[in-house]
């Protein structure tokens, strides 16, 4: 769980919480390969297995950082939106990438959150075997505990490589997720100028 110092709030491993073992995943590595039929005395795949554990490490382990928040002093009561915020993580059930665009918006409460923090809560979220669905909702639980706001809006856009590289095989096609909280959900003219903005990134 996130943890709490006066402004700070630090995001320490939430979505990943087990240490990856590294030797058995290369072990485990070079089995699968040679049993999809790989050659693993091949000058070009002998190395593969490290790589391979070597890069699903690195999208697994999100890093901590501290989302520093800052008290709404001026008392600023309009909807806050960074649109486009890209991202990639991996598919829970075929170990593949989707990758796309979040669209983050929320209606301050009495603290407000730096702008840049808003993407390393995404990218800390999708280090993990996900779900868009269940990627979309953490980001939006996240930052309701975390800023207290009278609401909060999440899109996210993406393409999965689980459906476009095998089964259907629908290259280009989009899958859009949202969660929406408090206002952004409930007040209708709020949740219409969320979206609205949201979409309006595909119209520049």
């Amino acid at each position: 769980m996130s943890s709490v110092n006066g402004s700070a709030h630090s995001v320490n491993g939430t979505a990943q919480a087990t240490r990856i073992d590294t030797h058995a995943a290369q072990q485990a590595a070079e089995n699968l390969l040679r049993a999809l039929g790989a050659d693993l005395t091949n000058e070009g795949v002998r190395d593969t297995p490290r790589r391979m554990v070597a890069a699903y490490a690195e999208l697994l382990t999100p890093q901590p950082f501290n989302a520093t928040t800052f008290p709404n002093d001026e008392g600023y009561d309009e909807l806050i939106i960074v649109r486009a915020i890209p991202f990639h993580s991996l598919c829970m059930h075929h170990l593949l990438p989707f990758h796309g665009v979040a669209h983050i918006g929320y209606l301050p409460g009495e603290r407000l959150i730096g702008l840049s923090k808003l993407g390393r809560v995404v990218e800390h979220f999708s280090r993990d075997l996900q779900l868009q669905e269940r990627l979309t909702t953490q980001i939006a639980g996240w930052l309701d505990d975390e800023l207290a706001p009278k609401g909060v809006g999440v899109v996210l856009e993406a393409e999965h490589l689980c459906m476009s590289l095998r089964g259907v095989q629908k290259l280009g096609a989009t899958t859009v997720t949202s969660a929406l909280r408090g206002l952004v959900r409930d007040d209708a003219r709020t949740r219409q100028e969320f979206m609205a903005l949201a979409r309006a990134s595909h119209e520049q």
